[in-house]
């Protein structure tokens, strides 16, 4: 095994950074699509409410393949035709955006109404009341899960090899194909995102631990 690895590793140092960017650059994406879908669940108005709500119903309630596939090979049909790359990016940050908003909107919810209240009898508007007093205290609250969802899109990213992206399983898939060594190229692949997840899972915990000294 140690042999195929040496020999996989000139095409794994390109792969390893791609399925980085792939999962870091949708997580950050999603997040900020996520919470304003978050809002957007928590409006008002019942249209914008229910909207919300479809979308997140919708990328929840189909498998992450299909979209990939619906969006790459799909688009064209409507005039709008992607590279793979931007393709898997789209449909990562989309999925992810909707597993978000719920991880976000929990930790809104969980914050005390009567916060609000005393926000808008100090005169602070909905903007700053959210910013200054909501968002610190729901994003602590939602950090495990979201720190949860970043490590699943992680291996998420997998998925992408099934439009072409150069990651780590299209790597092992190419490899294996080449050697015959199936077995063994995907269990190297499956070694190197379980090191990326626990080392987000170690970041996860310093984080958590942070924060929890500075609410003490």
């Amino acid at each position: 095994m140690i042999e195929l690895l040496v020999r996989s590793w000139p095409l794994l140092e390109t792969a390893v950074p791609m399925t980085l960017f792939l999962g870091l650059s949708s997580f950050c994406l999603g997040s900020v699509l996520g919470l304003a879908i978050a809002f957007l669940r928590l409006s008002a108005t019942r249209l914008v409410r229910w909207s919300a709500f479809a979308y997140v119903s919708v990328f929840r309630g189909t498998p992450l393949l299909v979209q990939l596939l619906l969006i790459y090979f799909g688009l064209p049909r409507l005039g709008v035709a992607l590279d793979p790359l931007p393709s898997a990016i789209l449909a990562l940050t989309l999925f992810s955006a909707a597993y978000l908003s719920e991880n976000f909107r929990a930790g809104i919810l969980s914050i005390d109404k009567g916060q609000w209240e005393a926000a808008d009898s100090l005169g602070m508007t909905r903007r700053k009341t959210i910013a200054r007093i909501i968002l610190p205290q729901a994003l602590r609250i939602a950090l495990p899960p979201v720190g949860s969802r970043l490590i699943a899109l992680m291996k998420d990213t997998s998925l992408a090899s099934a439009i072409t992206v150069v990651e780590v399983t299209r790597v092992a898939e190419q490899v294996g194909a080449a050697s015959f060594r199936y077995l063994e190229m995907f269990l190297i692949a499956g070694a190197i995102y379980w090191m990326i997840n626990q080392l987000l899972t170690v970041a996860q915990m310093l984080i958590e631990q942070r924060l929890s000294r500075h609410m003490s």
